[in-house]
């Protein structure tokens, strides 16, 4: 008598990859069209057919542990090609959003982050902080000089020039904002994408995808520079044939944030280490990175939603407020520097506050939202050389 396997279909799994976007999930007939037209899918056990399959059965466990839903870059070949219009692409891009919430902690705040009725709650926090600090800039400059030289440090960080954005919240606040953010985000990540590691060695265990039986972290990280150049050179996009262009929009975007955090550091040694404060001359190489890091950050999320609205592509919350946020990073950036060239004191200081909210959401909110998945690529795409995945 042959051996009986029973299934614990998750129902709730699939209505949440259902209301992700993968809402065409139904309409797979498993006729394997997909996983032959993908151009980068592994030969052995090849995705997203079995993918498709598991999230139709509500397999949560065998695919939220699963390294090959990051190696799918929903190029758009197999929805292209699929008889019934199943959007394999689509699905798989669904079950990589609920594998990041899962596996963000805490739990309660990734359900509002992906919650479109949470965000004037998520966005009220930073507004009335950076509020707090503006008060506290511009009336308190005494009492926080007094207190900041008792620790040996100076409060004031501008010139004498007349429009500053330090005069109106100063640098230190925003600092001592975003620092202790950055290191939460670090956490979280590491956190999750600990358990993310383990699950996907031992799903890969499971399927026969790698002939390693213990997972040797040393290893592991040895591996990363050589997918390293694959990620910068965006290699996956270029194999395929339908959507060529999402790949220079991409590619543009992670340039662009690149251009701003070298621009950011240099800022911070500048002022924290030579105690040089800006305003800085157009001049100097800050400038340069931040200027074209802000336009190509504008320019790539610009061609992306122009992509995402012209094709018959399924789009949610997620999708959107990832857009939006990339938009407002660069576009308010960019524009709170042309209001201090053009002399506007109230535009300059306006555009700031709205631009360090958005700064707000990038560092508290990203290891939730649907911008995580480049950290979690890099994750899975990095396992899958470890583990020599054919």
């Amino acid at each position: 008598m042959s051996d009986k396997t029973l299934v614990n279909p998750n129902l709730e799994f699939i209505d949440e990859v259902v209301g992700l976007g993968g809402d065409s999930l139904k309409k797979c007939f498993q006729c394997a069209t997909c996983a032959v037209a993908c151009p980068i899918a592994p030969e052995n056990s090849p995705f997203p057919r079995k993918e498709m399959i598991a999230a139709s059965w509500g397999l949560k466990d065998r695919l939220v542990g699963s390294a090959d839903i990051w190696l799918c870059h929903e190029c758009g070949d197999c929805s292209t090609l699929c008889p019934r219009g199943a959007q394999p692409g689509d699905v798989l891009s669904a079950i990589r959003s609920y594998a990041i919430t899962e596996y963000a902690q805490p739990k309660k705040l990734a359900k509002m982050v992906t919650d479109k009725s949470k965000f004037w709650i998520l966005t009220a926090i930073p507004a009335a902080w950076f509020a707090l600090m503006a008060i506290i800039t511009m009336t308190m400059g005494g009492t926080m000089e007094k207190l900041f030289g008792f620790f040996g440090a100076h409060w004031v960080h501008h010139t004498d020039a007349p429009i500053a954005q330090a005069r109106f919240i100063s640098s230190w606040l925003v600092d001592l904002t975003f620092i202790p953010l950055a290191i939460a985000a670090v956490t979280v990540f590491y956190l999750g994408l600990k358990r993310m590691l383990n699950d996907m060695h031992e799903n890969a265990l499971t399927e026969g995808k790698t002939d390693k039986q213990d997972l040797d972290i040393k290893a592991f990280l040895k591996t990363i520079p050589a997918v390293i150049p694959k990620i910068l050179k965006h290699t996956q996009f270029n194999e395929c044939g339908e959507n060529k262009a999402r790949g220079t929009a991409h590619m543009m975007v992670l340039y662009g944030f690149v251009g701003c955090f070298i621009a950011t550091s240099i800022g911070f040694f500048l002022l924290y280490v030579v105690g040089s404060a800006g305003p800085y001359s157009q001049v100097n190489p800050l400038k340069w990175f931040g200027n074209l890091g802000g336009i190509l950050i504008v320019l790539g999320a610009a061609l992306m939603i122009k992509d995402r609205l012209g094709k018959d592509k399924t789009s949610n919350y997620k999708d959107w407020y990832l857009l939006g946020l990339v938009v407002l990073l660069g576009a308010t950036g960019l524009l709170t520097e042309m209001a201090r060239l053009a002399g506007s004191t109230f535009g300059t200081y306006l555009l700031y506050y709205i631009h360090l909210i958005a700064v707000f959401h990038l560092f508290a909110y990203v290891p939730f939202s649907k911008l995580a998945h480049f950290v979690y690529r890099i994750v899975g795409m990095t396992y899958a050389e470890y583990a020599n995945r054919q």
